[in-house]
């Protein structure tokens, strides 16, 4: 976050630069402005919030968690295989900007929406933004305007691997052995 005697909005102004949290594997990140291009590219397991990223955001993704709560570039989640975004869409032209391709946009379930909050919260509480405290003071309206970048074969995964727990140890063994085979 920018120094107490800033005068200027940390929203709207690049605070962190091109490639930030490039192949993160962990950790956390509460990012109060804007992200140049290429942020969180190759994140494997960190999460972080941001409060908007240039061109190319989450790119190759495989793991992790990322909110981010204002303007994004072109190119959006190109290649984007594991993990999960988040993105504030107000105006409902982040599709416009987000690469198709092998992510689907969808609107939050009730768990992400917890797991959204509880991220939000410690965004505030640790770099005091205005941006998070707004949000989270009208949270139920505000959970209309997020949608959820979610990798397509990273849903199917998850599905099929809670299937297999949900038959028992015997079937999710065998699941494994399959995945493990090809």
């Amino acid at each position: 976050m920018p120094p107490a005697p800033a005068l200027f909005a940390a929203e709207e102004n690049v605070i962190v630069g091109n490639v930030a949290l490039y192949g993160a594997t962990g950790g956390e990140a509460y990012i109060r402005g804007i992200a140049g291009e290429r942020f969180a590219v190759r994140n494997s397991g960190a999460s972080a919030v941001v409060e908007g990223v240039g061109d190319h955001g989450c790119e190759y993704m495989t793991g992790g968690r990322v909110v981010v709560l204002g303007p994004t570039g072109r190119n959006f989640a190109a290649g984007m295989s594991g993990g999960i975004a988040y993105v504030l869409d107000r105006d409902r032209t982040f599709a416009d900007r987000c690469n198709l391709e092998l992510v689907a946009l969808e609107a939050p379930h009730p768990d992400d929406l917890e797991e959204l909050a509880t991220l939000l919260r410690r965004h505030a509480a640790l770099t005091a933004s205005p941006v998070a405290a707004r949000l989270l003071s009208d949270w139920p309206s505000s959970t209309a305007s997020f949608v959820k970048v979610m990798p397509v074969d990273y849903r199917r995964a998850l599905r099929e691997a809670q299937a297999a727990s949900e038959a028992g140890p015997d079937a999710s063994a065998a699941h494994l052995a399959r995945v493990a085979c090809g």
